[in-house]
């Protein structure tokens, strides 16, 4: 099994070093911050303890977590890996500093991929002598329960970095997704801020609250979301599949998309929607919420593997 590098130990890191070790590598984890590394440990324990218990891991959560060792330095972190993923913070100039690092000491047959959430590779490692091997290999929160893994190179990432990365997500268990081109904020962030911004503007303009915007997704269209896209959904939703459904819902759902002006999150729509949402769920709360969704995606990962595709 090839031997993985995970730099930056947030809950990102994290959860990378999980989807890795789960799946058979060596991963070495390493973070610049004092005992960020020795944290993420208990993380990772804990999370593989919740998996067992939902059945989505079948070896011990202690014989995985021992797949997991924590590199004193970056050097030996990336000492004997065949792919790195890098979990820094999203500010262009740490990328820049981080992949200039990694491009030095990594050898030049090693992939360099970064988790980043919307910053295109062309913006930090132009000037890299390795930057063909460099590419976002961006994951879903938490990616050891949600499988997505957008592939983005720059103009200049080989081909085969990307065929290679690919290949490997799909031997760990991800569900790798390839971009021809780079665009703001990739793919899958593009149609969440459409769906997202839509949802701030019915609140704004008085049209809906925002417990039955949230239920039109969870109880609607979250519901056929789960195991089929955009295109599917409409392709099953007319008798002639999508040029019949064009054809019957085109001009509506067109002149909806004509009324769809950018929503720029204005301080009075924001604060209106947090205080609904504090309303139903005080800050305090939030942890304990985010647990509870990852159980409720433990068990639908579950019920998925169960099903027929």
């Amino acid at each position: 099994m090839e031997r993985i590098a995970v730099v930056g130990a947030g809950l990102i890191g994290s959860a990378w070093s999980m989807v890795f070790a789960r799946a058979g590598h060596q991963v070495r984890i390493w973070d610049p911050a004092p005992g960020a590394s020795e944290a993420a440990m208990g993380v990772i324990r804990a999370r593989l303890a919740d998996l067992f218990a939902a059945g989505l891991v079948k070896e011990a959560p202690d014989v995985i977590a021992a797949r997991v060792g924590v590199a004193a330095t970056l050097e030996e972190c990336l000492a004997g890996a065949a792919h790195v993923q890098e979990n820094g913070p999203e500010r262009v100039e740490v990328k820049r500093e981080t992949f200039a690092k990694l491009d030095a000491l990594a050898g030049p047959e090693v992939v360099l991929a970064s988790s980043t959430s919307g910053i295109p590779a062309s913006a930090f490692t132009e000037g890299l002598a390795g930057r063909a091997r460099c590419l976002v290999a961006h994951p879903v929160n938490p990616p050891y329960l949600v499988p997505l893994v957008e592939l983005v190179g720059a103009p200049w990432t080989d081909p085969a970095v990307v065929s290679r990365t690919r290949a490997l997500m799909e031997r760990v268990g991800q569900v790798p997704v390839t971009a021809m081109k780079e665009t703001r904020g990739f793919v899958l962030n593009r149609l969440q801020a459409a769906l997202v911004a839509e949802a701030f503007r019915m609140v704004r303009d008085g049209v809906m609250s925002v417990e039955d915007v949230d239920a039109c997704v969870k109880e609607g269209l979250g519901l056929r979301w789960s195991f089929m896209g955009p295109f599917e959904t409409i392709d099953l939703n007319a008798p002639g599949g999508v040029a019949d459904y064009a054809a019957r819902f085109g001009p509506l759902m067109g002149g909806i998309t004509e009324e769809q002006t950018p929503f720029l999150y204005d301080a009075d729509t924001v604060a209106k929607v947090a205080a609904a949402r504090r309303g139903m769920l005080a800050k305090e709360g939030i942890g304990d919420r985010s647990a509870w969704r990852d159980r409720r995606l433990m068990a639908l990962a579950a019920h998925k593997a169960s099903q027929p595709g």
